[in-house]
C-alpha cells in the first residue's frame, strides 16, 4: 500500500458513517479506515452491487486509485484506451482525439462497472471498517448538538451518534437538502446500456456513432470482470427515459436502424437476446453550492451529478474521497478540515459540471442547430494546436479550472506536496471562508 497522507494515523480517531457503498463510498470508507477512523458503511441494498455496464478511468481517477494502491488491478483487469473517436452517419468525423497527443504515457482504463466494484470492495473487505445493509438513510439528527449527528431510516430506526457522516449516496441523495438548496435537473436524454462480447471493432478507443443530436451508438471495450476470460464491451444507446417503453416494444426494428448505422456491429446487433438485456440509465445535473454543513459533507454524485458525457463521473467521486480523507488527515480541526476538503475540489467540480451541461445539447438533445454547429467545428478544432490541447486535458480530467491545469498525481493528491506554510495557508484560507458563511 502507497504511504499518503490519507493513510496516517490521526490522533483523534473519527466514529464516521458513511452513506452508500458505491464508488466513493467505498473508497473513502477504506482510506479514512486506514488513517484510524472508526468506520460503519450504511447501503440501503441488501448487498452492495454496482449498478450499470462500463465507464472511463480517466488518468485523474487511475492516480487516486494508486492512492489506494489498486490501479494494477484495476489495469488487468480493463481495457486500455488511447483514443476517443466519433463519425456522423454521413462519414464526418466530430472527435479523433488521443491522449498521446498531450502525453504519450496518459492514457484511460475502461471497465465493467461490476470490476471497479470488485476491487473497490475487496479492498474495503479486507479493512476493519463495518457494513451495515438494508439501511435506507433517510435523515439525519443532531440531537446531540454540535457533538455529534445520529443517522435515521424511514422508519425512524436510528444509528450513532456519529463524528462525521459522509453522503455518498448518489444523485439521488436525500441528506444532501441538509446541505445544500436546489434540485437536480433531469436531462431529456438518457441511456440504454448492454455489455456484450467485444468483437474487435474499435481497439483501444471509445467510439461513437451519430445521427443529428438525437442518436448515439458507442462502443467502448471494458476487458473483463475478473481478469478472465474473453473480453467485453460496453454497447450503448442515446434514448429519452420516456420513450424507453416504444424503443422496448419496437426492438427488432432498432436492431436494424443500429446495424445500418454502423454495419460492422451487425454481429452484435443479431446476437443480442431482447431488450431485457439492457439497463435504462438517466441522468441529472445538479452542483451543490456548498459541499459540507456541521458534520455532514457530500462527496460524489451526492453533491455534484451531471451526464457521462464528459466521462468524469467516477473520476469525481474518487478524487473527492481522497482528497476528504487527506483533508481530515491534515487537522484536527474537523471544521477546517471539512473547509479544506471542499476548497481542495470545488474549482475543478466547478468547471467540469459547466463543461458537461455545455456539451450535452451538441450530443443528445432534439436541437438541429447544435448537431449542425457541432459538425461544421469540432473537428476543426483539432488543428489549433492550443485547442486541441484543451480538448484532450478536457478529456482526461486535467482541466482545473477555465484556464488552469494540473497533472493527474497532482489533482490526486492536492495536499500531499503543500509545504507546511502553505499548507497553514490553505487551512486559514478555508477555515475564513467557512466562517464567513
Amino acid at each position: 500500500m502507497a504511504s499518503t497522507n490519507a493513510t496516517r494515523m490521526t490522533a483523534t480517531p473519527l466514529d464516521v458513517a458513511v452513506v452508500g457503498a458505491g464508488v466513493a463510498g467505498l473508497a473513502v470508507a477504506t482510506l479514512l479506515d486506514r488513517a484510524g477512523h472508526r468506520v460503519t458503511v450504511f447501503e440501503r441494498f441488501d448487498a452492495s452491487r454496482p449498478v450499470g455496464s462500463g465507464l472511463m478511468l480517466q488518468p485523474t481517477g487511475l492516480a487516486a486509485l494508486e492512492r489506494l494502491g489498486l490501479k494494477a488491478e484495476i489495469e488487468r483487469r480493463g481495457a486500455r484506451i488511447d483514443r476517443l473517436h466519433g463519425l456522423t452517419d454521413r462519414g464526418a468525423i466530430i472527435f479523433d482525439l488521443a491522449y498521446g497527443d498531450l502525453d504519450p504515457s496518459l492514457h484511460a482504463v475502461a471497465v465493467h462497472r461490476g470490476a471497479l466494484h470488485a476491487v473497490l470492495w475487496d479492498a474495503f473487505a479486507g479493512s476493519r471498517a463495518r457494513l451495515e445493509t438494508g439501511f435506507a438513510v433517510a435523515t439525519v439528527d443532531d440531537g446531540h448538538g454540535a457533538a455529534a449527528l445520529s443517522i435515521l431510516d424511514a422508519a425512524g430506526r436510528r444509528s450513532g451518534p456519529f463524528d462525521l457522516v459522509i453522503d455518498a449516496s448518489g444523485a439521488q441523495s436525500r441528506l444532501r437538502r441538509h446541505v445544500a438548496s436546489g434540485r437536480p435537473k433531469p436531462y431529456p436524454y438518457g441511456a440504454v446500456w448492454a455489455t456484450v462480447p467485444d468483437i474487435g471493432v474499435a481497439p483501444a478507443k471509445l467510439a461513437q456513432r451519430y445521427v443529428a443530436a438525437r442518436i448515439m451508438l458507442g462502443y467502448l471495450p471494458i476487458g473483463t470482470l475478473d481478469g478472465s476470460g474473453p473480453p467485453l464491451t460496453a454497447l450503448f444507446w442515446s434514448l429519452k427515459p420516456a420513450e424507453h417503453a416504444t424503443w422496448r416494444s419496437g426492438f427488432d426494428n432498432w436492431q436494424q436502424q443500429a446495424a445500418r448505422l454502423w454495419p460492422e456491429l451487425a454481429p452484435v446487433m443479431e446476437a443480442l437476446s431482447g431488450p431485457d438485456q439492457f439497463t435504462l440509465a438517466s441522468y441529472l445535473h445538479f452542483t451543490a453550492e456548498r459541499f459540507h454543513r456541521g458534520r455532514l459533507v457530500l462527496i460524489g454524485d451526492a453533491a455534484h451529478s451531471t451526464s457521462p458525457q464528459l466521462g468524469q463521473g467516477a473520476n469525481h467521486g474518487l478524487l473527492d474521497a481522497v482528497a476528504l480523507a487527506d483533508a481530515l488527515a491534515a487537522t484536527p480541526d474537523l471544521t477546517a478540515a471539512l473547509a479544506l476538503y471542499e476548497r481542495a475540489r470545488r474549482r475543478q467540480i466547478r468547471f467540469y459540471q459547466a463543461a458537461s451541461a455545455l456539451m450535452t445539447p451538441f450530443f443528445q438533445s432534439d436541437s438541429r442547430l447544435f448537431a449542425w454547429a457541432r459538425d461544421r467545428t469540432f473537428n476543426r478544432m483539432k488543428y489549433l494546436p492550443y485547442l486541441r490541447r484543451e480538448m484532450v486535458r478536457t478529456l482526461a480530467g486535467l482541466k482545473t479550472g477555465l484556464l488552469t491545469a494540473a497533472t493527474a498525481d497532482k489533482i490526486a493528491n492536492p495536499l500531499g506536496k503543500l509545504a507546511a506554510g502553505d499548507l497553514d495557508r490553505a487551512l486559514r484560507q478555508a477555515s475564513d471562508e467557512a466562517a464567513a458563511r
